[in-house]
């Protein structure tokens, strides 16, 4: 009996190039040392790009919900009116971190299948002018929604609320461009479309959230964005940083640097294309509206979900994700982001259809290939 190669078609973490994952094999260096002062601001600065953004990057040791506390923890002060875009497990997570930072909490409800309707956005704001702070996520990767976060910029209007955006699953797969659309905190993680190990959350601020910050009464200390500025400056991180992320971030950054964004970007709509048609021609239904679909993962609903991507990945070492939230046992979830290729939905697509014509339920290869092709 042979062991299967893990094939992780999961969104995050995912498959790390072995370039990457070499870089985490050397020598540890003083984080308060010359060769990190030098190295440090400039791989961050190369992240710049990807978020749209003039402005300085920085980094936290932590896991994505790290970066979502971040944010929280220098904006949101006990009774601060915000206002929490609600239309998944991460934007719930929104609302749970301003929760219990004692925050004034609002809440815009959406269904978990559909993006957030800017236009509602809107009518809230004109009724609610005291609200301080809006938090939304860009991919909600429990629905698979690609979130229009430009709308709701833009549905402010002359209001005077900051926008604050978990692009964890976003960033790196789809543009960002921070600066373009009006966004004042964006929040990423590394083990996405940056194709790294989980370890490190990144956070920028427009020049009006930084001012808010300044002012900020919220208390804060591992997470004090303001003791980043300022070790930025010096090279360094305020406390023991994730040093051998830093070294990956330089190569993975490379790799999509020789690719070109443009390129990047184009692949993962590419894969996000193949992956619908190949499951609709599969018979398979899924989740999110064409419209609304995220470039990064894709939902299917799927009855007993979990026993299902329990067999697929017993029988072939392929790896599905389950759903989240309401959705948790309806649906599984399909990642296609980072160090992925159309070759890699093609073989998750003849995967399911391997297993699903053990029941009955799939259509012909021919059919699944050409949709997918």
């Amino acid at each position: 009996m042979y062991r299967f190669k893990p094939e992780l078609r999961i969104p995050g973490p995912v498959p790390v190039p072995s370039a990457v994952s070499l870089q985490m094999a050397r020598p540890v260096v003083n984080h308060r040392g010359a060769v990190f002062h030098e190295k440090f601001p400039d791989v961050l600065s190369r992240l710049q790009p990807l978020f749209g953004t003039k402005n300085p990057i920085y980094m936290i040791t932590g896991s994505g919900t790290a970066g979502m506390e971040t944010a929280v923890s220098n904006l949101v002060s006990p009774g601060t009116p915000v206002l929490c875009l609600v239309g998944g497990f991460f934007g719930k997570r929104w609302m749970e971190l301003c929760t219990a930072y004692k925050a004034e909490v609002h809440v815009l409800e959406f269904p978990w299948d559909r993006g957030v309707d800017p236009d509602q956005v809107a009518d809230f704001l004109a009724s609610h002018p005291e609200i301080e702070l809006i938090f939304m996520v860009h991919n909600e990767s429990s629905t698979a929604v690609l979130n229009d976060v430009e709308g709701v910029s833009r549905a402010r209007g002359d209001h005077q609320a900051l926008l604050v955006v978990d692009a964890v699953s976003a960033l790196g797969g789809t543009p960002c461009e921070m600066d373009a659309r009006g966004l004042d905190v964006v929040v990423s993680a590394s083990q996405k479309c940056l194709m790294m190990p989980p370890g490190a959350a990144f956070i920028a601020l427009s020049e009006r959230a930084r001012a808010y910050v300044e002012k900020s009464e919220a208390s804060r200390y591992y997470f004090d964005l303001r003791k980043y500025e300022q070790f930025l400056a010096k090279g360094e991180t305020p406390f023991t940083p994730n040093i051998h992320i830093v070294f990956a971030l330089e190569e993975a950054l490379r790799m999509m640097e020789e690719e070109g964004l443009e390129n990047v970007y184009a692949r993962h709509l590419l894969m996000r294309d193949m992956t619908r048609a190949g499951a609709r021609a599969l018979g398979l239904e899924l989740l999110v509206r064409d419209e609304d679909a995220s470039p990064t993962l894709t939902a299917i609903k799927f009855p007993e979900a979990d026993s299902f991507r329990q067999r697929v990945r017993e029988k072939y070492g392929v790896e599905f994700a389950g759903g989240q939230g309401i959705h948790a046992g309806r649906v599984f979830r399909v990642g296609h982001m980072g160090y992925a290729t159309p070759l890699d939905v093609l073989t998750a697509l003849a995967v399911l259809e391997i297993e699903l014509k053990k029941y009955g339920q799939a259509t012909e290869a021919a059919e699944r290939v050409m949709a997918a092709r």
